[in-house]
Parts: C-alpha cells; sequence; structure tokens
C-alpha cells in the first residue's frame, strides 16, 4: 500500500508510503487519498489529520510519477482522469472540514507542494526543500492550486516560484510564507501542534475555517451565512462545557 491512513485516538495520519520513488504519486494514489481523507474526516473520534511520508527525513512527495505521466499524458482520456483525480484531491483537501497539518522533512515538489498548500499549515526541517516546476516541462499549473499558492506567499512570490521552478531551501520558504513553522523536528512540532488543536473546541475550529475560507475566496463583511455561524455558537454544547469549564476553574473537554 503506497498512500494509508492510521487513527490514532484525536490525531489521524495519512502517510505516503513509496520511498523509493521519493513518494511520488501515482493516478492511483491521486484517486485514493480522497477515499481516505473523507474516512478521517466522517470518523467523530478525528480531530486533526496530519500528512506527512510513512519515513521520517525522506522527501515528503516529489510530485507526479513522470514515468507514469509521461506515458499516459500522450492519452487525452487518461490526461482527462488524471488532471479530475488531481484536481478532486486538492479541492477535498483544502476544503476539509477538520485542521490538516502538513509535515515535511524532505523534498517537497512539483504536485506534492500542491498537497501541502491544501493543508491549513505547513510545518517543515531545516531540510526541506520546495518547487513547482510546470515551467521545467513546459507545463501550466492548475488555477486552484495555483490560488493556494497565492494565498500563502502573496502573487509576486508565487511568480517568482513558478517562473523560475526554482527549487526553495526551508528558510527561504518560511520568509515567504511558504510554510508556516520550521523546525529541527517537525514531527515532534506538528504532534504538539495537533494535540494542542485537539484540546480544544472542535465547532469553533471548522466554523473559523469557514470564515477563512470566506475571507480567502473574497468576502470582506458578514452577510446572514456568516452572522449564523456566529450566532451558533452561543448554542453549541461547546460553549456552555466552554463556559461551565470556566467558572469552575477547570480544564474544559471538548
Amino acid at each position: 500500500m503506497t498512500l494509508r491512513l492510521e487513527k490514532n485516538g484525536k490525531i489521524a495520519n495519512m502517510l505516503i508510503d513509496r520511498p523509493n520513488k521519493r513518494n511520488a504519486f501515482t493516478q492511483e494514489m491521486w484517486e485514493l487519498f480522497p477515499e481516505l481523507l473523507a474516512d478521517a474526516m466522517a470518523d467523530e473520534a478525528v480531530r486533526v489529520l496530519l500528512v506527512h511520508a510513512s519515513t521520517k527525513d525522506s522527501a515528503f512527495c516529489a510530485g507526479a510519477d513522470i514515468g507514469e505521466f509521461g506515458e499516459g499524458s500522450t492519452d487525452p482520456k487518461w490526461r482527462a482522469r488524471n488532471q479530475a483525480a488531481i484536481g478532486k484531491l486538492q479541492h477535498d483537501l483544502a476544503q476539509a472540514a477538520k485542521p490538516t497539518i502538513a509535515v515535511i522533512d524532505g523534498d517537497c515538489i512539483g504536485g506534492g507542494c500542491g498537497i501541502a498548500l491544501a493543508c491549513d499549515m505547513r510545518i517543515a526541517g531545516p531540510t526541506a526543500r520546495f518547487g513547482i516546476t510546470p515551467a521545467k516541462l513546459g507545463l501550466v499549473y492548475p488555477l486552484h492550486d495555483t490560488k493556494l499558492l497565492v494565498d500563502a506567499v502573496g502573487p509576486s512570490q508565487a511568480k517568482r516560484i513558478l517562473f523560475t521552478g526554482q527549487i526553495m531551501p526551508a528558510a527561504e520558504a518560511l520568509r515567504i510564507g511558504l510554510i508556516t513553522i520550521l523546525a529541527d523536528d517537525p514531527y515532534g512540532e506538528a504532534t504538539q501542534m495537533a494535540e494542542t488543536m485537539a484540546s480544544v473546541s472542535s465547532h469553533s475550529q471548522r466554523m473559523s475555517k469557514q470564515i477563512v475560507q470566506r475571507i480567502l475566496d473574497g468576502q470582506a463583511d458578514d452577510d446572514e451565512a456568516s452572522s449564523a455561524l456566529f450566532d451558533a455558537a452561543f448554542e453549541s454544547n461547546d460553549f456552555k462545557e466552554g463556559v461551565s469549564a470556566f467558572l469552575a476553574k477547570r480544564k474544559p473537554e471538548f
């Protein structure tokens, strides 16, 4: 199995397990990822999803399997199926209801960088490297993926990344906002972050994620739907537990 989901209490792990190919994605993997993601999102016990390589110190993902892609891309039907699968993965991951964290401790290139950008946060180690390289292949990065890149680093840096196809070290990726946290131990940092997230209100997280997405999609003022998200929180069990715990001076149990 080159891609699998493992659950450990409130934290689930999406493991990319093809180290001999630098975790490059095949068509089968592009299609399997959304199924595993849906499993994690549907499981009420799961609060946070970590996406990472199955082996520490290996590539996060080198992108698409170029051997398979080079052969299949000459067939319009295969190409359409491939693009549909990649697009579904990116959309589903970006719109996932629960917090998602990419843990990167090696190369994160092309489609692999797209997967990381679709996560809410990216925590990387000092040896991680990043690149989006369609310019080196005469290809064009999809609009949705490009939007995720622009949302993360702004239009000027996005153009720099896309126009050059250069590979970027982790320190530079942190400087321009491509990654969220640079840590000597990215797995330990991500686990600690996930545990912190799992200890607070999941309702608050899900609603906040929806509001952030509305802002990224261009909304600047409240409307009826966003106001309803705010008002509904006062009726939620999480709010009741949070107030009760505060008054009792105890840790809330969400």
